[in-house]
């Protein structure tokens, strides 16, 4: 009996919202609905999961030997001995292939292989014992363990069937591997099908080593070959057998629908090829059966003129794409250019987005699916998304900005497109100041090609709305009177141990006098505010800090005191035995004007336990800041990311500070802080990533100016951090201060930051004029100066 319209609807609404079908039910539905509506259900499934990203990896095959023991009837990549002239590829060989990948931009090695042919050819036992390999899967972790040691690949392997044992001894040489199921139907393997001779295409065999897979914690790429005599129930039964697996080890990382294609010199030469609405309702069936965060995949070379159709139906990913060596599977199918890939994507309404050999969500856990040398290249490789880092942009380098990305908002930005579309939905409740909701901020730190521009635009526009152009900034002077602390941040290097010494120098703690006397040296050259952070020194209390407060006043009566971190705070009170907002008081009325929010890291308990575990919580955090703001102390408010945290605690914690300034008022400006990796103790550890890439510092920018707006008004580009080029881009992008000319910054240097110690305030007007906006110095608390301060700062600055 067919479905009624509306219990179809209801159906295919759940499944995009997550809710998965009963067996029952998808085979009632997914064999009576018709394609069209299965397909737009899919294609908003997909959207759901993976919004307009649509994957691929640029890698390089491998195919270490084309000796099998199984005969599939379709198959052209195994061969007969005498075809070929040796039996395996040499270890030179294997590196030469790879390194031509490597010098290609390839970041994977997939190694193809053969199914066990020493089971079936005394050439291949020879072979191997010459090589000195117990076996072909011996054999294959040296070569992926030369790969992997040798260059800057992740290799990815497809050895075919095995046990826990081979799992075991492959995982420390493997990001990620396959096996394709191809069919759970034995019929198939029965006499006359295409399986027939093949012992190692016996699905339950194949079931067996995906399941092994999943105890051993190894992510792999498995999937479906359609149109080779199975029925579409037989493709349903395949992909709820997954879909089981998966549910109880979730290490199925992505699903390909390949469609089968005629080969000459096979069996099945003459075999008609799945149409393509076959595939294009096995796509969609699977989006459906597998929900909005399975990766589906379809090769684009074997069905070139439908990619349009590929990604209506429901995939994301178009699995690996190798400008250095053909699909050895499918030699007569090439692959499309990577740009006119991007192009064809780009018009099927898609951005086209690099990812890794371990696909994106496995990316952001690498420690979990993979070996420690692995997972660190893993980090280093990859993005807060798990993409693909595409770019040598380093926050802190001095590298240039990526010219892909300025590109992109070139190319998009004059049309200020505007599209009814989720995006613009998100777009608009930001520009009313509504509260965004988290799933919908991550949304904006997903944008890519177009909708890169679209939310650059929209931060740009809001920006000139809420402050105007005019650039501000700051004439102050950092003084970090001392290195010595307590806590052991896993991303500082600035702080030292008592007495240590480190690569950037011993520890160091200034006294009062030098305190007082680098205030007044910095009143000489202008500045209206000295910034005073430091380590948190064992000898230090409560007591220390208004000693501090109190030496620059008396040195300096005027000078604005922007000083102490949540966690000095915090601690000078609780070694004085005083509540919070008491000794909040005393500091204000020792002099004390404002406080910077740093010490922020990511306002989020499950990331403050990786990279700070010994530092305030969250919640103590914010009630620093709470009560400062109470005793009419106003703050900054930071954020440093780009290390081990993810899109979604970048959402927490603006959330968080908007919260925070709904109920207080007490935040002057926010601040991106991108992570400087080079010197941190867990960068140089391996256990992060190289920080954020430009495409995630420029983000962060525009999306804090959506998601706090109106109530924190003014966002900071930090020069220290970005470099006049990244500044400039900011400031375009939601940006509207420059922070401070700082003089002395040692924090960011000490972590193996090149920008230097100081920007003078002519150059920092200077930069400003490059995009053509205005520049003007202001206070600490954002008020204009009078123009004898502004102008005599100016004269100061110039003779700096």
């Amino acid at each position: 009996m067919r479905m009624s319209a509306s219990g179809l609807s209801a159906l295919l609404h759940g499944v995009a919202r997550g809710r998965p079908l009963a067996p029952d039910a998808a085979f009632d539905l997914l064999e009576l609905a018709p394609l069209p509506r299965l397909m737009a259900a899919a294609e908003a499934t997909a959207r759901a999961g993976f919004g307009d990203a649509v994957t691929y990896s640029r890698k390089v095959f491998i195919p270490l030997t084309q000796l099998c023991r199984d005969v599939c009837h379709y198959c052209t990549f195994a061969k007969a001995p005498r075809r070929l002239a040796a039996a395996y590829l040499s270890l030179d060989e294997v590196l030469a292939i790879a390194r031509a990948g490597e010098a290609a931009g390839c970041k994977e090695a997939l190694f193809t292989l053969g199914d066990r042919p020493e089971a079936r050819y005394g050439v291949a036992r020879r072979a191997l014992e010459e090589l000195g390999a117990a076996s072909t899967l011996d054999y294959l972790r040296t070569a992926a363990g030369r790969v992997l040691a040798d260059t800057t690949l992740l290799p990815h392997l497809n050895p075919g069937l095995m046990a826990a044992a081979d799992f075991a001894a492959l995982r420390p040489v493997a990001a990620s591997m396959g096996l394709m199921l191809e069919t759970a139907s034995p019929r198939l393997s029965g006499r006359g099908g295409p399986h027939f001779g093949s012992p190692d295409k016996l699905p339950g065999r194949r079931l067996a080593t995906l399941r092994a897979a999943g105890e051993a914690r190894v992510a792999m790429t498995t999937g479906l070959l359609i149109g080779i005599g199975e029925t579409r129930r037989e493709r349903i039964e395949a992909l709820l057998a997954l879909r089981a697996m998966h549910e109880q080890y979730g290490h199925l990382q992505e699903v390909i629908i390949q469609n089968f294609r005629a080969k000459p010199g096979t069996k099945m030469a003459g075999a008609p090829e799945p149409a393509l609405e076959e595939q294009l309702w096995t796509i969609a069936v699977a989006r459906l059966l597998l929900g909005p965060t399975m990766s589906i995949q379809a090769p684009p070379n074997l069905q070139p003129e439908a990619l349009a159709q590929l990604v209506a139906a429901g995939i994301n990913d178009w699995g690996g794409v190798s400008p250095v060596t053909p699909d050895h599977v499918n030699p007569e199918a090439p692959w499309p250019h990577l740009l006119e890939l991007e192009r064809r994507t780009a018009a099927a309404g898609r951005a086209l987005v690099e990812r890794l050999a371990l696909g994106p969500r496995y990316a952001q856990q690498p420690e979990r699916w993979t070996e420690p040398a692995v997972a660190t290249r893993v980090r280093r490789m990859s993005d807060a998304h798990g993409w693909a880092r595409t770019d040598r942009w380093v926050a802190g380098s001095g590298a240039p900005l990526p010219e892909g990305v300025q590109r992109e908002l070139a190319a998009a930005r004059p049309a200020r497109l505007v599209l009814a579309d989720e995006l613009s939905a998100v777009l608009a409740a930001a520009q009313r100041g509504e509260e965004l909701e988290e799933g919908a901020i991550e949304r904006l730190f997903a944008a890519q090609g177009r909708d890169l521009a679209r939310v650059v635009d929209a931060a740009d526009r809001l920006r000139a709305e809420v402050v105007g152009d005019t650039v501000t900034y700051v004439v102050n002077r950092n003084i970090n009177y001392t290195n010595i602390c307590l806590y052991h941040c896993g991303f500082c290097a600035f702080s030292k141990g008592r007495g240590a010494a480190s690569l950037r120098g011993p520890g160091y703690n200034l006294d009062l006098e030098e305190i007082a006397r680098r205030t007044i040296e910095a009143e000489a050259r202008g500045a209206t505010e000295v910034c005073l952070q430091g380590g948190i020194h064992p000898d230090f209390t409560g007591a220390t800090y208004l000693a501090i407060v109190a030496a620059v006043k008396r040195a300096v009566p005027a000078m604005h005191v922007h000083a102490f971190s949540p966690l000095e705070v915090s601690h000078g009170a609780r070694t004085l035995g005083l509540p919070l907002g008491e000794y909040l008081e005393r500091l204000r009325d020792a002099g004390l004007s404002t406080l910077p929010g740093t010490a922020a890291e990511i306002l989020d308990d499950e990331i403050r336990a990786l990279i700070c575990p010994d530092k305030l919580r969250t919640d103590q955090w914010v009630e620093v800041l709470a009560a400062a703001h109470r005793v009419g102390l106003r703050t900054t408010a930071t954020i440093m990311f780009g290390h081990v945290e993810r899109p979604v605690h970048w959402a927490r914690h603006l959330l968080r500070l908007r919260r925070l300034q709904a109920e207080t008022g007490g935040i002057t400006e926010f601040v991106p802080l991108p992570y400087v990796h080079m010197e941190a103790p867990i960068g140089r550890r391996g256990l992060t990533r190289t920080g954020p890439t430009w495409r995630e510092a420029l983000l962060m920018h525009a999306v804090a100016r959506l998601a706090l707006h109106p109530l924190i008004p003014n966002i900071q580009a930090s020069w220290v951090k970005l470099g006049v080029d990244g500044v400039a881009t900011c400031l375009a992008a939601g940006a509207n201060d420059m922070g401070g000319t700082l003089m002395d910054e040692s924090i960011t240097r000490s972590a193996g930051g090149v920008h230097g110690q100081c920007l003078e305030a002519p150059e920092l007007a200077a930069l400003a004029s490059r995009i053509g906006r205005p520049a003007r110095q202001r206070s600490t608390l954002y008020s204009p100066l009078t123009q004898e301060t502004a102008g005599a700062a100016h004269r100061l600055q110039g003779l700096g």
